[in-house]
């Protein structure tokens, strides 16, 4: 799994036990942590208001309201706890998680083995009561990304890029068979265009399929802040920060680091962004709203200039 400038770990005292050289350590100075602790206390407060508003944080037998410990990574050696959001420093923290459960960073380097597979041999799934009592003694955390963000990059990394013959592969051949135009040329794209896969998502929504691909899933939905503890919410905006602040929390400054993983096609440019939602009709770019609505109302983002981008190209 590639990153850039990944960092050299180093073996002590014949322990096979990695640990990051001094060099390497990130620290924050108390002014920083002091102000990070405040931006972290602002988002659990505004989660905690929106929360009581949209009457989410009543525990309930749906998929907005029903604790879901399934996607939860619970280390017990090192008290720390993830919900894993697809699309949001996934691959990064994952391969923190596997350093964590035992494997060395040279195995994961070079290995072809998926990840979240080698997470889960570790990671047994947990139930709502086993997360809440692993919870009394760790800190719980997600990464938060702008919805329309998170999604464009899983649209290009599942499905512009798929893998040949891999499940996202044969996903966005049948998307193109049903909702591709005949009026289309010969030189359209093999995979589906961005229109093309809102179209299919939309439709996936509206027939209540709302428990879909994990990588296209409301974070909200996936991880349910509002009947689960979180600790601390990062978010990709302040990753750089976030991670700093969340490593020296948890005390593990000599065994992870604050990397990106997986960076090249996950980040977003304006441009990027704008070139493809450019392409959505207002409604349709409403649909995708109403879905994600919780994530942009319970992590503070907001899809104005989004609405103002497909108003202006009168699409």
């Amino acid at each position: 799994m590639p990153c850039n400038a990944c960092t050299p770990w180093q073996y002590v005292n014949e322990s096979h036990v990695p640990v990051l050289p001094e060099e390497s350590v990130h620290t924050l100075s108390p002014n920083d942590v002091e102000r990070i602790e405040k931006r972290m206390e602002r988002r659990r407060k505004l989660l905690q208001e929106k929360c009581s508003e949209f009457g989410l944080d009543v525990v309930g037998n749906d998929t907005w309201h029903k604790p879901n410990a399934w996607e939860f990574l619970v280390n017990k050696k090192y008290h720390i706890i993830w919900c894993n959001v697809f699309k949001a420093a996934s691959s990064s923290w994952m391969f923190n998680f596997n350093v964590l459960a035992g494997y060395s960073p040279e195995f994961l380097q070079r290995t072809k083995e998926v990840f979240l597979n080698l997470a889960r041999e570790r990671y047994p799934r947990v139930s709502i009561e086993q997360l809440r009592e692993a919870q009394n003694d760790s800190i719980t955390f997600m990464i938060a990304r702008h919805p329309f963000e998170r999604l464009l990059s899983a649209y290009r990394d599942k499905l512009v890029f798929a893998i040949p013959h891999s499940y996202h592969d044969k996903l966005g051949r049948r998307i193109v068979r049903k909702y591709r135009s005949k009026n289309l040329d010969m030189n359209s794209p093999k995979y589906p265009t961005f229109p093309e896969f809102v179209r299919w998502l939309l439709d996936q929504i509206k027939h209540g399929n709302v428990q879909m691909d994990m990588h296209f899933v409301s974070s909200t939905m996936f991880c349910t802040p509002c009947v689960i503890n979180f600790d601390v919410i990062m978010k990709f905006d302040t990753l750089d920060e976030d991670q700093m602040y969340l490593i020296n929390k948890t005390g593990l400054t000599r065994v992870i680091a604050p990397e990106w993983r997986n960076a090249g096609k996950g980040k977003n440019t304006q441009e990027l962004l704008q070139s493809f939602y450019s392409k959505l009709s207002p409604k349709e770019l409403h649909g995708l709203y109403q879905y994600y609505k919780y994530d942009f109302e319970l992590f503070n983002y907001s899809a104005t200039s989004y609405f103002n981008l497909v108003q202006e190209n009168g699409t």
